[in-house]
C-alpha cells in the first residue's frame, strides 16, 4: 500500500505542474490504471493524498487542459479523485461527511461566480460547474427517492428548476428524471408521490418548448398522471383525471389516450351521454379494431352492457369491410353466449355462415375460436340430454365446413353428431354421420365404436362383429385425444367395456362375449380383467341353461371361452405375487375349468377330432393352478394326463417345468414326468438328441444338486441310472450328442468320485471317477486336453486307493 500511495502522489505532482500533452496523456492513463487496481474495502490514512484527490477534481472540472484533452480522459481523472477521497474516508462515512463532500462543489461554485461574469475565462468554467451541481443535486434527489426521503427529493429538484433558466438545455433532462420519479412511485402504490413527479415533469417540459421532451414524451407523462388519478380516487379526483388525459390528448393524440379518457369516465359513473361521447370520439379517430373491442370488453366490465352491444354494433359496420371482421363478429357471439342471448347469437352465428361464403371470409384462428364455442354449448347440451339442441350447435360447426374438406376436428364433429341422433332413435341419420367420419378418419377407434353401436341398436349382429373386430386391432396401438376429453392410458380397454355392455343392453350375448375376450386380452388393469372373466363366466353359465345338447356349434364356443377365461386368470395369476388376491384367482381358474370340462364332455359325446388338444389344454392349466396352490391332488392330475391317448414328451415336459416353478415345488413329480418324456423321446423314429439330452441333465441335477457334502446310497443309484441312460443315448450318435453336455456329464461323475474319496468311500469314489473316464472317449476337440489332465489324476486316485487297502487289511 505505501508502493502505491508514493506512485499515486508522484503522477498527481506529474499532471498537476506539467503541461506537454504527451506527458499528461500518459499520466493520465497511469492514474487510471493504478486506482484501477485498488480494492473497494480499501482505506489510506493519508492528508496529503486527501489533499491531491480535491487538486485532482479541481483540475479536471475547473482547469483549461487543452482540446486535446478529452472528456473521457477528463472523466477518468474525476473517477480518479473520487475513488481517493472515498478510500481516504472512514469505512461508514456519516451523513455531514457526505453533505460536505457534495456541498464542496457548491463552494467551489460561489468562489467562482464572486469574481463576477465579464471575464470569458470565468464564465466558461462557472456554466460546467453549474451543470455538475445540477448533475449532483439530480442523484440527491434520486438518492433521496428511493429512500423514501420525499421532502429532501423536493427540495433538490427545486433547486435545479431554479438553475434551469440558466440552463435550459436541462429541461429534457430534469422532465425525464421527474417522470422517472413518478413511475417509480406509482409501482410502489404511491399516487400522492406520484401525481406531484409526474406534474412536475410536465411543468419543467414546457417552460422551454426548444429543449422540451416532445409533445409525444408530454403526452405519455399526463396519460399516467391520468391513471394515477383515476387509480386514487377517481370520484374525487375525476377533473384533475379529465383533464390531464385531454391535455395529453392535445399534446398527442393516440387511441391509448382515447380509451384511457373511457375508461375514467365509466370509472367515475359519469352518465351514459358523456360515455356515448367520448365512443364516438372514438370511432371518429379511425383508432384501430383491437382497441375498439378492448372498449367493448371495459364496458361490459363496467356493468354498461346496453353502451357496449351498441358500440359493437357500430363497431361492426365501421369495419363491415374489414379483414379483421371476424374478431369483432366472434365477441359479439361470445357476449351474447355468456349473457344467455341464444336467440341472438345465434342470427349472428348464421348471419357469420352466410357472411363466410359471400365474401366476408373468416381466417382459421376466428373459425378455431368459434368452432371452440359452439362446440361448447353442443356439449353442454349433450351433458343436459338436450339432444336436439345439442345437434343444432354442432350443425352450426359442420356449416363452416366445405364440402370434401378432410379434417380430424370434422371428424370428431361427425361422431358427435351421430351420437345426437343416436340418443334422437334417427338410426339412419347417426349412420350417415358416421360413414363420413369414417371416411375422413377410418382408424380413430371412435369412429368404429360409434359404427359398432349403431350396428347393435340395428340388430346388425353381422355389422357390429366387424366393427367390435376393428376395435380389438385399434386397441393394439396408443389411443389420442377425443374432443376435449384426456384419455386414459387404458381407453381402448373402456370402449370394449362399454362395447360388452351395450351388447348386454341389446340382449346381443355373443357380441358380449367377443367383446369381453377382447377386454380380457388387452386390457393392462387387473381388476378390470377381473371383472371382465367374472362376467363372462356367469355369460357362459346362462347360455348354457339355455341351449340343447344338440347344439354343438354353441357349445364349442363357450368352451373356448372358458379355456380362454383359465388362461387369462392364469397369466394374471403370473404376474402378481403369491397373496390372497392370487389364491383367489387360482381358485376361481379351477372352478372355470371345471366348467368347462363338463362343456368339453357333452361335446365329446357328440363326437369329436382326435387331434383336439382340449384335454391336454385342460390337464395342463389344472396341474399349473394345482401346483402354485399347493394342493394334494396334483399327483392325480399328472395320473390323468397318463392315461390319455397320444401323450406327447413335449407336454411331460412343460409339466415338468410346472412341477418346480416357483411358489411349486414338486421334484418326485418332476422327475417322473422327465423320466416318461426321456422314454417317449427314445421311442421316437428319429431320436431328438438334445431334447433327450436335456431331459437327463435335469433328472441328474434334481437327484443329485451341486454342491452336496454328502450324498445318500439310493441317490447314487439312481443318478448311476441316468447315467447309463446318457452313455446309451451317446452310443446310438455318438457325433450328434452335444459335446458342451458330454462335459458336462463327465465332470458331474468325476467331482462324484473326488467328493466320495473325501468321505473315504473309496470303491464308491474309483467307480465313480472311473465313469467319468469312459466319457472322455467322447469328446471331440476337448478330448486330448481333458485326458491328459485327467489319466493323471485318475492314476493318483488309484494309486491312494490302493495304500487305502493295504491299511485296512494291516489294521485287520
Amino acid at each position: 500500500m505505501e508502493q502505491f500511495v508514493v506512485i499515486i502522489k508522484s503522477l498527481s505532482e506529474k499532471l498537476l505542474h506539467r503541461q506537454t500533452n504527451a506527458d499528461v496523456n500518459e499520466v493520465i492513463e497511469s492514474l487510471y490504471n493504478e486506482i484501477s487496481s485498488l480494492e473497494g474495502s480499501a482505506r489510506i490514512q493519508d492528508t496529503q493524498l486527501e489533499e491531491n484527490a480535491i487538486q485532482l477534481w479541481n483540475w479536471a472540472v475547473t482547469k483549461r487542459v487543452g482540446s486535446t484533452v478529452t472528456e473521457e480522459q477528463k472523466a477518468k481523472v474525476r473517477h480518479v479523485a473520487c475513488r481517493l477521497l472515498h478510500s481516504c474516508g472512514p469505512e461508514n462515512p456519516s451523513e455531514n461527511a457526505v453533505r460536505k463532500q457534495i456541498l464542496s462543489l457548491e463552494t467551489l461554485y460561489s468562489r467562482l461566480t464572486s469574481h463576477g461574469d465579464s471575464a470569458n475565462d470565468i464564465n466558461a468554467p462557472k456554466g460546467e460547474i453549474e451543470k455538475d451541481l445540477l448533475r449532483v443535486l439530480s442523484y440527491q434527489a434520486e438518492s433521496a427517492v428511493s429512500q423514501e426521503r420525499h421532502q429532501e427529493a423536493v427540495s433538490c429538484m427545486q433547486q435545479c428548476k431554479e438553475m434551469l433558466m440558466r440552463l435550459p438545455k436541462e429541461s429534457g433532462y430534469l422532465s425525464l428524471i421527474c417522470y422517472n420519479f413518478g413511475v417509480d412511485t406509482y409501482s410502489q402504490g404511491k399516487h400522492e408521490e406520484s401525481s406531484f413527479w409526474l406534474s412536475q415533469s410536465y411543468d419543467i417540459g414546457k417552460m422551454n418548448t426548444k429543449y422540451s421532451p416532445g409533445p409525444e414524451m408530454q403526452a405519455k407523462v399526463l396519460r399516467l398522471l391520468a391513471t394515477v388519478y383515476l387509480e386514487w380516487d377517481c370520484q374525487k379526483y375525476i377533473e384533475k383525471a379529465l383533464h390531464a388525459v385531454s391535455l395529453a390528448n392535445k399534446e398527442n393524440m393516440q387511441s391509448t389516450g382515447l380509451y384511457l379518457k373511457i375508461r375514467i369516465l365509466v370509472r367515475s359513473t359519469s352518465p351514459d351521454e358523456a360515455v356515448k361521447s367520448g365512443l364516438s370520439e372514438l370511432l371518429n379517430c379511425d383508432v384501430p379494431l383491437d382497441v375498439c373491442l378492448s372498449t367493448v370488453k371495459l364496458l361490459v366490465a363496467e356493468d354498461r352492457e346496453s353502451l357496449a352491444f351498441d358500440f359493437l354494433k357500430k363497431v361492426c359496420q365501421q369495419f363491415e369491410w374489414s379483414p379483421e371482421l371476424g374478431s369483432a363478429l366472434l365477441l359479439h357471439i361470445e357476449l351474447l353466449l355468456q349473457r344467455g342471448r341464444e336467440l341472438l347469437a345465434k342470427q349472428k352465428i348464421e348471419d357469420a355462415i352466410t357472411g363466410h361464403y359471400t365474401g366476408k371470409q373468416l381466417s382459421t384462428q376466428i373459425l378455431s375460436s368459434l368452432h371452440h364455442h359452439l362446440w361448447d354449448k353442443a356439449s353442454k347440451n349433450f351433458e343436459a340430454k338436450n339432444y336436439s339442441e345439442a345437434l343444432q350447435w354442432y350443425n352450426y360447426s359442420l356449416s363452416f365446413y366445405r364440402s370434401g374438406q378432410l379434417d380430424q376436428n370434422l371428424a370428431k364433429l361427425q361422431r358427435n353428431r351421430s351420437s345426437c341422433y343416436l340418443h334422437l332413435q334417427q338410426l339412419e341419420k347417426a349412420k350417415e354421420a358416421v360413414e363420413e367420419a369414417a371416411r375422413i378418419d377410418p382408424t380413430s377407434i371412435f369412429t368404429q365404436f360409434n359404427i359398432y353401436k349403431i350396428a347393435v341398436m340395428a340388430n346388425n349382429v353381422e355389422r357390429a362383429a366387424v366393427a367390435l373386430r376393428e376395435i380389438s386391432t385399434l386397441a393394439q396401438t396408443p389411443v389420442s385425444s377425443e374432443d376435449r376429453l384426456l384419455v386414459a392410458e387404458n381407453a381402448a380397454a373402456n370402449l370394449l367395456s362399454l362395447a360388452a355392455q351395450l351388447a348386454l343392453e341389446h340382449e346381443q350375448q355373443e357380441l358380449a362375449i367377443k367383446a369381453l375376450e377382447s377386454l380380457c386380452e388387452h386390457s393392462q388393469d387387473v381388476v378390470q380383467v377381473l371383472t371382465a372373466l367374472r362376467c363372462l363366466v356367469r355369460l357362459v353359465l346362462s347360455t348354457m341353461e339355455n341351449i340343447s345338447e344338440g347344439n354343438r356349434g354353441v357349445l364349442i364356443g363357450q368352451k373356448t371361452c372358458l379355456l380362454m377365461v383359465a388362461a387369462a386368470s392364469l397369466e394374471i395369476s403370473r404376474n402378481m405375487d403369491h397373496t390372497e388376491q392370487q389364491t383367489e384367482l387360482l381358485t376361481q381358474t379351477l372352478e372355470h375349468i371345471q366348467i368347462c370340462k363338463e362343456v368339453w364332455k357333452t361335446i365329446k359325446a357328440s363326437g369329436t377330432s382326435c387331434k383336439d388338444p382340449t384335454d391336454t389344454l385342460l390337464l395342463l392349466y389344472e396341474f399349473e393352478a394345482r401346483a402354485k396352490l399347493n394342493d394334494a391332488k396334483l399327483e392325480s392330475v399328472l395320473e390323468s394326463f397318463l392315461e390319455l391317448d397320444n401323450v406327447e414328451a413335449k407336454v411331460l415336459e412343460t409339466i415338468a417345468v410346472l412341477a418346480m416353478e416357483p411358489p411349486a415345488h414338486f421334484p418326485v413329480l418332476c422327475k417322473k414326468a422327465l423320466r416318461i418324456a426321456l422314454s417317449l423321446h427314445r421311442k421316437q423314429p428319429q431320436v431328438d438328441l438334445t431334447r433327450c439330452s436335456n431331459c437327463v441333465h435335469s433328472l441328474i441335477q434334481l437327484t443329485l444338486p451341486s454342491g452336496v457334502s454328502e450324498v445318500e446310497p439310493h441317490a447314487l443309484e439312481e443318478v448311476w441310472s441316468y447315467y447309463e441312460e446318457a452313455l446309451s443315448i451317446i452310443a446310438t450318435a455318438p457325433k450328434d450328442f452335444p459335446e458342451l453336455e458330454i462335459l458336462w456329464l463327465l465332470t458331474r461323475a468325476w467331482n462324484t468320485g473326488i467328493l466320495l474319496y473325501s468321505l473315504a468311500q473309496y470303491p464308491e469314489a474309483e467307480r465313480w471317477c472311473g465313469l467319468g473316464m469312459s466319457f472322455l472317449r467322447h469328446l471331440g476337440s476337448l478330448q486330448d486336453n481333458y485326458q491328459t489332465q485327467m489319466a493323471g489324476l485318475y492314476s493318483e486316485v488309484l494309486d491312494r486307493l490302493d495304500k487305502a487297502k493295504k491299511n485296512v487289511i494291516i489294521e485287520e
